[in-house]
C-alpha cells in the first residue's frame, strides 16, 4: 500500500525560503516520478514541479510559473523527496501535495499520478 506523507507547512511571513519533505512508504522514488502540486482557495490544482531518478541520472522539471523560486529534490536512499521554496509571497498561500506516478515521469498533470498525500497547508501573510 502506498503512503506518501508531506511534511513542513505552516503559516510563514513573506520572504524567506521554506522546505517542504514528502516521505514516501510503499513507492520507491527510484525509477518513478514523483511531483509537487498546490491547490489554493477557488482554484484548480496546479503541477509545481517534477522528479525521476534512474540508473547513473535524475530528470527534473520546474514548471516555469515558479522556476525562479521553487527547486526539486529527492534522496532515493531514504525515499524522501524535497520542494525548496524561496522568495516566498501571499500568492503561494495554497494545499501543497505531493504525488506519485510509477515509471518515468510524462506530463504535470494530476491525471498523470496514481498516488497522492493529503496535502500540507503553506499560508504565507504579507
Amino acid at each position: 500500500q502506498v503512503h506518501l506523507v508531506e511534511y513542513g507547512g505552516g503559516s510563514v511571513q513573506a520572504g524567506g525560503s521554506l522546505r517542504l519533505s514528502c516521505v514516501s512508504s510503499g513507492f520507491r522514488l527510484t525509477n518513478n516520478c514523483l511531483g509537487w502540486f498546490r491547490q489554493a482557495p477557488g482554484k484548480e490544482r496546479e503541477g509545481l514541479a517534477m522528479v525521476a531518478t534512474g540508473p547513473g541520472m535524475t530528470y527534473s522539471y520546474v514548471h516555469k510559473s515558479v522556476k525562479e523560486r521553487f527547486l526539486i529534490s529527492q534522496d532515493v536512499a531514504t525515499n524522501t523527496a524535497y520542494l525548496q521554496m524561496n522568495s516566498r509571497s501571499p500568492e503561494a498561500t495554497a494545499m501543497y501535495y505531493c504525488a506519485g506516478r510509477d515509471h518515468a515521469c510524462s506530463l504535470l498533470r494530476t491525471a498523470e499520478f496514481a498516488y497522492w498525500g493529503k496535502g500540507t497547508q503553506v499560508t504565507v501573510s504579507s
